[in-house]
């Protein structure tokens, strides 16, 4: 079995796939490693965690001076850093109470400029008006700032506390260099017996693999970058990813344009599937209880990270269409929308039936997602990434037995609508209040009877074509042609990996 190091630029505490596909490989016997950063990005140390059989390594974005320069940007968090190193040089004496003098010092001294850097930041960032050609060339060069002083920063920490790896998997570009990295220090001398013949050469490289979630480039704020900005991502996406051996991403649509686009013949369709699981009769009843909400009220649910077009507004608009009087809108997660959530749910148009709750760890959620009568997944069309997008929270809700309103795109449009047995829920215009009013009243206003087979069909689904289970075995399929050494990279594959040949695509903008 292999040894594997796996790459994300995130906490992984939260993150399923990346959690569930580490438990995947450790449970199939390879010694599994993840590298992750640290909750606070430029904290002072890393920590360790063990868990259901790897390791999370998790190292801080940047140490030293760039630390500070990096911690300068947000002037709350700058001030607890320094609060906190002054603390421990103080119990250091006399080198301690020199260095606390010396950054006195050198505060006083630079804090004219971390004003105006702090200033500068935030109206470039939209917190104040600003002339657009300023903030579309702030946008042009934010990104490359980001990727050398953040990135790069993490990525040369991670790759150094990483150990030996038979394979490489990166989580997401931002993950990439690190991976890269591991590689490149491994060498590439000619050794028998070796995996991954490159060119009838035999190399100790480690594989590499690239594990997209998303269309990156389209994502985020990289969506509302210039044209000009996206195309120069494109490119260091596609200098990436050149010398893997498989891409592996999330569903069909992603797999036809990132394949075409990075060159990559060899790619893996692995959903974002939970593991099959039954609920308990008679249902939980969790999220009626947290949000007190009266027994028997219709509930609807989204789940997820909160962020600018994910439809939470459009939802809150739709609960005052005519016939939802009644339900109630839950919405359990965390992001940067949440203060605008927390606004909707206090807004007395709201009438206290919007309610915001916190995530739960996604190994506790199905029990959750099964409490619910409508699982929400009204992502806006305003991305190309949100058009082609298939949420954990859509097989979440399926996972649970819970019918799902989903936006009317074709990757989940596919799912919802055209399963063998019959509609899994019903679709809408993610951007009509009305149309997210009228599928949930197909839904919420079903008979008993055929409301329970809806949700029976939803169960049946998820156990005979979404389930983890099956995603997994294509997952370890891949890591044992690549353990074997059979399929060198740039080699066209056999089984149940698949080659994206070609791929007519038409973008926006």
């Amino acid at each position: 079995m292999s040894r594997v190091v796996m790459f994300v630029l995130n906490p992984c505490r939260t993150d399923a796939r990346v959690l569930r596909e580490a438990a995947t490989l450790a449970a199939a016997g390879h010694d599994v490693t993840v590298i992750a950063r640290t909750d606070e990005a430029y904290a002072a140390a890393g920590e360790r965690e063990a868990r259901d059989g790897f390791e999370i390594v998790r190292v801080p974005v940047a140490r030293g001076a760039r630390r500070w320069l990096l911690l300068a940007r947000t002037p709350g968090r700058f001030g607890a850093a320094a609060r906190v190193w002054a603390g421990e040089a103080a119990r250091r004496p006399p080198a301690g109470w020199l260095s606390i003098a010396a950054a006195a010092i050198g505060g006083v001294a630079a804090t004219p400029f971390l004003t105006v850097l702090a200033v500068a930041a935030r109206v470039l960032r939209g917190g104040g008006r600003v002339v657009p050609p300023l903030r579309a060339a702030w946008q042009e060069i934010e990104w490359r700032l980001q990727w050398r002083f953040s990135v790069l920063s993490w990525a040369a920490a991670a790759s150094a506390a990483a150990p030996s790896a038979d394979i490489v998997h990166a989580h997401d570009l931002r993950a990439l260099p690190a991976a890269r990295a591991v590689r490149a220090r491994t060498g590439g001398a000619a050794v028998a017996p070796a995996r991954g013949a490159v060119g009838g050469r035999e190399s100790t490289r480690p594989a590499l693999i690239y594990d997209s979630h998303e269309v990156f480039v389209e994502a985020g704020a990289n969506a509302t970058r210039p044209a000009t900005a996206r195309r120069a991502l494109r490119r260091l996406e596609r200098k990436e990813a050149r010398d893997a051996a498989a891409l592996v991403t999330v569903n069909d649509a992603l797999a036809a344009l990132l394949g075409s686009e990075l060159g990559l013949a060899r790619v893996a369709v692995v959903r974002n599937c939970s593991p099959r699981w039954t609920p308990p009769e008679p249902r939980p009843d969790l999220l009626r209880s947290a949000a007190g909400i009266v027994r028997g009220a219709p509930v609807v649910l989204y789940h997820g990270g909160l962020a600018p077009g994910r439809g939470v507004e459009q939802l809150a608009a739709a609960l005052r269409e005519p016939g939802l009087e009644s339900t109630h809108l839950v919405v359990m997660g965390m992001g940067p929308s949440r203060p605008l959530v927390a606004r909707i749910a206090a807004d007395p148009l709201a009438g206290g039936r919007v309610h915001l709750l916190d995530p739960v760890p996604p190994d506790e959620m199905l029990p959750w997602v099964a409490s619910a009568d409508v699982v929400a997944v009204t992502i806006q069309p305003t991305t190309l990434n949100h058009r082609l997008s298939t949420p954990n929270k859509l097989f979440e809700g399926l996972a649970a037995g819970v019918p799902v309103l989903a936006s009317d795109f074709p990757p989940m449009r596919a799912i919802v609508l055209d399963d063998p047995e019959g509609p899994l829920g019903a679709v809408c215009d993610p951007t009509d209040p009305a149309s997210i009013a009228a599928g949930l009243r197909e839904l919420l206003t079903l008979d008993p009877v055929a409301a329970a087979e809806l949700r029976a069909r939803c169960l049946r689904a998820a156990h005979a074509r979404y389930a983890w289970e099956a995603e997994a075995e294509k997952l370890l399929a891949l890591y044992r042609e690549l353990d074997a050494g059979r399929v060198p990279e740039g080699v066209l594959p056999t089984g149940p990996t698949r080659t994206v040949r070609r791929a007519c695509l038409v973008r926006d903008g």
